[in-house]
């Protein structure tokens, strides 16, 4: 299974956090280090285990649901932020501990089209920040929270064009 692990340099102690049958990816330390919030995709099936187990195997993954997870930075307390049934990555979390922002196509049925959302750490009050373009992500805040910058195809010359953006957050 792919999990989360931390080590101390270079490459001693090593200790994994997630244990789940699944493929745990896109990890971020929150800014006090305290907390750790990434992305998931856990099968929830047999099917679903019996399809991922070969594919494993071969070093291969076919992430359909990727939902959004906080944990201390232990790995206790593992707690699942999204039920969106879409695929959420990149997540971030502000500096007060109380907000994740991520990307996620949960907005689109073709699933192309990503967006930037917020979610209130205890899975509540999702609320979508960004509209209108087809693709953003790798969102990060300030140390200081007032900042959010993320990456966006909105106003792209080409079609694999990104530009950075930089907007005020407020909490």
């Amino acid at each position: 299974d792919l999990a989360h692990c931390t080590m101390a340099p270079p490459g001693s102690h090593v200790r994994r956090l997630t244990a789940p049958p699944g493929y745990d990816g896109g990890a971020f330390y929150s800014w006090d280090a305290r907390h750790i919030v990434f992305r998931a995709a856990r099968p929830e099936t047999r099917e679903e285990l019996d399809d991922y187990r070969p594919l494993l195997a071969r070093g291969l993954v076919r992430p359909r649901r990727l939902e959004i997870y906080l944990m201390r930075a232990d790995g206790t307390g593992v707690t699942q932020l999204t039920r969106a049934g879409a695929a959420s990555f990149a997540p971030f979390m502000h500096p007060n501990g109380q907000l994740v922002v991520f990307s996620s196509n949960l907005h689109d049925p073709t699933g192309r089209s990503f967006a930037l959302y917020i979610v209130k750490v205890g899975a509540s009050g999702l609320e979508r920040v960004t509209w209108g373009e087809s693709f953003a992500s790798f969102p990060m805040f300030s140390r200081d929270g007032r900042t959010l910058v993320f990456c966006a195809n909105r106003n792209a010359a080409s079609p694999r064009e990104m530009n950075v953006f930089v907007a005020d957050f407020s909490a």
